[in-house]
């Protein structure tokens, strides 16, 4: 079922490459791509990714992106399928095991402080230091 999917993919994209080709040979010298050939084009960055159709049909990336970005803003909301987007949060992985960490801090007098780490929360280390620096100086 992929094969065949990718088989016909490959097929229309062929098909609109041999389009711009054709386009190609019989246009006149520094005019502009038709809108029908820009609109192939858009349809089938769709599917097949702008990046691949742009190199494939050899026209300029930005320019197909930015045919893609025009057409989305001028499409009626009416026409386009209606989409429902969700929020999904992710919360981050929660550690596995026990996470232990000891930091040592010494300055020049030789006074000393170790922080030895037990859980996955961390203290403001930055503000920790800070105060030992401060009584320091």
């Amino acid at each position: 079922m992929r094969t065949r999917r990718t088989r016909s993919l490959r097929a229309r994209l062929e098909r609109v490459q041999r389009r711009f080709e054709r386009w190609r040979r019989n246009r006149k010298v520094l005019s502009r791509i038709p809108e029908s050939l820009w609109a192939a084009a858009v349809e089938i960055a769709g599917t097949c990714g702008i990046s691949h159709t742009a190199k494939t049909l050899r026209v300029n990336y930005n320019a197909l992106r930015q045919q893609i970005e025009r057409r989305a803003v001028a499409a009626p909301r009416n026409a386009q399928k209606q989409t429902v987007t969700t929020f999904l949060e992710l919360a981050p992985p929660t550690p596995i095991g026990c996470c232990q960490c000891t930091v040592e801090l010494e300055d020049g007098s030789g006074a000393k402080m170790r922080v030895h780490l037990h859980s996955p929360e961390a203290p403001d280390l930055a503000a920790l230091s800070r105060s030992f620096w401060d009584l320091r100086s």
